[in-house]
């Protein structure tokens, strides 16, 4: 589908008699934030124990990979890689044995200036295992001449910029990082006499877990035996929370940033029925993302919500597509419409962001083939103009079609009656900041917390291959 790629997500239990399938069932409810590998690395004690597999959890981890699993203690990663290759060797977490013991790595986010970081590595003699940003943390704490574990964090991360939701294990300690800004969420929970850190709350509910409080930015927080250590020792910036979480990653069941992520999709969709109303009978959502924003919207307007999209919800990663008799397979695989009731209507069609554009005009054809007498789009946030460069993989600002044409432009491509976006005003209201003070928009405004170089910004070959467009929209 055209939309921006999940992150990925972590999860970590300390002390707990049944920590290695607690941390599958953790990234089993973190699946929706990577789907390209995960790994598990547990601890007895003594040594650390690692099982990494491509795919979904579900497919790499089992019985006999419980058994090679042992101990009370585990961090998992799910990826979706917005740095490096798709191979087994950026399957994370990474498990590394340097002169402080063993050590195990995940990460959440994106380091903007990892290829000059690591090219300055390189040229110290520093080998690479993998193409991933995450690995010259490692490196960088393996210089560091620091005798504790701590002040090796510290000097390796006041020297680096970026998004990072970090969970570290050694054979004795858990800890998480979080970066100064906050871009990506990181949450603390408690089970019985354990600690759980996780991307999302929904991943405590799976468990039974219970949800304490965010890891704040800039916060390390070292979890032992003795309970928990938290320092502040990184500089304090401006705090450049993702509203994108907010507006479509995260689930709506979890709490994110401290706020419920459905209540605050369920306001973007009433602030988008007061700034664009429409003269229709029904709201469609764009299932599932678009659902808790039409809900609102529907509630707001006086409209009747309907179920009009159907999604296919057992389509795996990869599928055989025919040749060219069937229009649009790729969307109509996943999203299918309920004909008697979208048939005759004017319908307004919820969706949560459009990127390229190229899926949104497929569904307007579609809700039109089903017999819709007029559809009009309104999206739950703003005109996406800019990539990212903090841990989200995004089109280049060439390929996002709002960067290149207006909204009368967009609708006319995608074929809509109308069209409509949510203000940035509007969306930073939705999740209580109504003066932008918590959140970063850069995607909105092409104004960015960390200020990213040319050099920074080249893509790698593995990223660029993963933009290819499978339709081009008019240049103006």
């Amino acid at each position: 589908m055209d939309k921006f790629r999940d992150e990925c997500g972590v999860f970590g239990i300390f002390n707990h008699e049944d920590a290695p399938r607690l941390t599958y069932l953790g990234l089993y409810s973190l699946q929706h934030r990577g789907q390209e590998s995960a790994g598990i690395v547990s601890s007895d004690g003594t040594i650390l124990h690692a099982w990494r597999g491509m795919g979904y959890v579900s497919d790499i981890f089992g019985e006999e990979q419980f058994d090679r699993l042992p101990g009370r203690t585990a961090i998992g990663h799910v990826r979706y890689s917005t740095a490096g290759t798709v191979s087994l060797r950026e399957a994370q977490p990474f498990l590394v044995d340097g002169h402080r013991g063993q050590i195990a790595l995940c990460h959440n986010g994106n380091l903007p200036y990892a290829n000059q970081i690591r090219r300055e590595l390189e040229l110290n003699g520093a080998i690479f295992s993998s193409t991933s940003d995450t690995e010259i943390i490692l490196h960088k704490m393996a210089r560091s001449r620091e005798p504790e574990m701590l002040g090796a964090l510290v000097e390796t991360f006041s020297s680096i910029e970026g998004a990072y939701s970090m969970l570290f294990l050694t054979p004795d300690r858990m800890i998480a990082v979080r970066d100064p800004r906050g871009f990506r969420p990181l949450c603390l929970g408690q089970l019985g006499e354990s600690y759980v850190v996780a991307s999302e709350t929904c991943a405590f509910d799976l468990i039974d877990a219970t949800y304490l409080r965010d890891i704040q930015p800039g916060e390390i927080l070292i979890i032992d035996r003795e309970g928990l250590h938290s320092s502040f020792p990184l500089p304090k910036e401006k705090s450049s929370h993702c509203v994108f979480e907010h507006v479509y990653f995260a689930r709506p069941d979890s709490i994110v940033f401290g706020r419920s992520v459905n209540k605050s999709r369920h306001k973007t969709g009433r602030q988008l029925a007061r700034e664009h109303p429409a003269n229709a009978e029904i709201v469609v959502p764009v299932p599932d993302s678009g659902t808790a924003a039409a809900i609102g919207y529907a509630a707001e307007s006086g409209l009747s919500f309907r179920f009009g999209l159907v999604r296919n919800h057992y389509v795996g990663r990869t599928f055989i597509e025919p040749k060219q008799s069937i229009r649009h397979f790729g969307v109509k695989v996943k999203l299918n419409p309920v004909r008697d009731l979208i048939e005759g209507q004017r319908v307004v069609l919820i969706d949560d962001s459009i990127v390229r554009g190229t899926t949104s005009k497929k569904i307007v054809q579609m809700v039109r083939q089903a017999g819709a007498r007029e559809v009009h789009v309104r999206i739950s946030c703003p005109p996406t103009v800019a990539p990212c460069f903090y841990g989200v993989d995004t089109p280049t600002r060439e390929e996002l079609i709002a960067a290149n044409l207006s909204v009368e432009e967009i609708a006319g491509f995608i074929g809509a009656d109308s069209l409509g976006y949510l203000s940035l005003e509007g969306l930073l209201k939705s999740v209580d900041d109504p003066l932008g003070n918590r959140h970063c928009t850069a995607c909105y405004t092409n104004i960015y917390p960390i200020q990213v170089t040319s050099a920074a910004r080249t893509k790698t070959e593995r990223e660029e291959g993963a933009l290819a467009l499978d339709s081009v929209w008019p240049r103006p």
